[in-house]
């Protein structure tokens, strides 16, 4: 079949070599001039199996409502004259009811499993480098009550086979001795030895070329305007190239893998996808000093932020701001986070040079993505991944080139459709 993948980030281009990979012919089309230049340009760099629970619990709007009011908390909401603000919000709640959590976060891990083994596999076969270490996932608690909270997510995990496993301050300081320091605070820790971190905008730019090699099109540059339906489906899609001018692409299938900028395009179709922006910042450093610098990809509880080494560069990265489409960044939380990197490892890196960053995570209320097949029969949506599409990425894209080819996907996951 032809088909259209509208969204060229990680989980776009991931659908799209997987559907080239299943005999159809490809094409993606995104407005920026490459791939992977939006939510999954520098994001915190976790495969994060390990850790891939929901937001939505029942002591969750307890700690939003104490958070309101803090502009360096962790995660924020900032109510907007927006009705798909509230609208998800509302959502949220529901999802916060006793019996959701668990549910949602078994569907969360099966598919993380799932997308890693898909990962390690299109890694050894196409020989993709992305800055990838696969020394696991140190999480440290320097809260007593967190660490202990903790633990109910973590049985869960063990109880579904994940090695999640509980370590104490002087297994945290051995794992990674950078943390050395400040072992005083340290109260304890998870580490999970099978979770891995890498670039994930190394990993979709090396992934595309492959793409590209394989006869996939990539169409740059190119506004994506409307879907246009016909005989309850869709015959093509409209677009604007760079030059300005109008035009479309027929295909027998169009994927929708365009992140925060999904739900407005198919809501003309009658469509309501639950998906709203969770501002994310990251700041990168260069390494100056290797040995003070960490080399296990790290989390800290107390303030819900990730630490991943590149190579010679270090990124920090965290926050979730639900304050609508806006990427400007806040330096109040730039100068945080700058001084939170300054402070846990002093000099170790060249803090004249730092980049910031925003990203606009597509996030549903349950955290669980949408993956499958509208009630328009030939188009199918991919998106919803929240602060995990580089984890469920490779996956997700594979088991979406599954649905659309006829064949029930691997993992146990809710997929659209079926």
């Amino acid at each position: 079949m032809r088909v259209v993948v509208l969204g060229s980030g990680v989980i776009g281009v991931s659908t799209a070599w997987w559907l080239s990979r299943a005999g159809h012919d490809v094409t993606v089309i995104d407005r920026r001039s490459g791939p992977a230049q939006e939510t999954s340009f520098a994001n915190g760099g976790q495969i994060s199996v390990s850790y891939a629970e929901p937001w939505a619990s029942p002591g969750a709007p307890l700690k939003l409502l104490r958070w309101m009011m803090r502009d360096d908390a962790p995660m924020v909401f900032r109510p907007r004259l927006d009705a798909r603000q509230w609208a998800w919000g509302v959502q949220f709640l529901r999802e916060c009811l006793p019996g959701r959590f668990e549910p949602n976060l078994r569907a969360m891990v099966r598919l993380s499993e799932y997308s890693r083994s898909t990962l390690r596999a299109m890694r050894s076969e196409l020989g993709l480098e992305y800055d990838q270490v696969q020394r696991g996932i140190l999480h440290f608690y320097r809260d007593a009550a967190a660490f202990e909270a903790s633990q109910r997510g973590g049985g869960i995990m063990r109880d579904l086979g994940i090695d999640r496993r509980v370590v104490s301050p002087d297994e945290v300081v051995a794992l990674e001795p950078a943390l050395g320091p400040h072992r005083a605070s340290i109260v304890g820790g998870d580490f999970t030895p099978d979770d891995e971190s890498g670039d994930v905008h190394k990993f979709t730019v090396a992934l595309a070329d492959h793409c590209t090699r394989a006869g996939v099109d990539f169409q740059y540059d190119t506004q994506i305007t409307r879907l246009i339906p016909e005989g309850g489906q869709i015959r093509a899609v409209e677009t604007i190239d760079a030059r300005g001018a109008f035009g479309s692409r027929e295909a027998d299938a169009f994927v929708v893998a365009m992140g925060v900028g999904s739900p407005a395009l198919v809501k003309p179709l009658g469509l309501r996808v639950p998906v709203y922006p969770a501002k994310g910042y990251s700041l990168t450093l260069p390494v100056r000093h290797g040995a003070l610098a960490p080399t296990v990809s790290l989390s800290d509880s107390s303030h819900k932020l990730v630490m991943s080494r590149f190579g010679d560069r270090f990124r920090l990265a965290g926050t979730a701001e639900l304050s609508g489409y806006s990427r400007a960044l806040d330096e109040r939380r730039c100068a945080s986070m700058l001084n939170y990197a300054r402070t846990l490892f002093p000099d170790a890196f060249n803090v004249e040079d730092v980049r910031y960053w925003s990203g606009l995570r597509p996030t549903t209320p349950s955290n669980v993505p949408l993956i499958g097949r509208t009630r328009i029969a030939n188009l199918y949506l991919n998106t919803g991944h929240g602060t995990l599409g580089w984890t469920m990425g490779a996956g997700s894209g594979r088991a979406l080139a599954d649905l659309l080819s006829g064949r029930r996907p691997e993992p146990e996951f809710p997929f659209l459709g079926l």
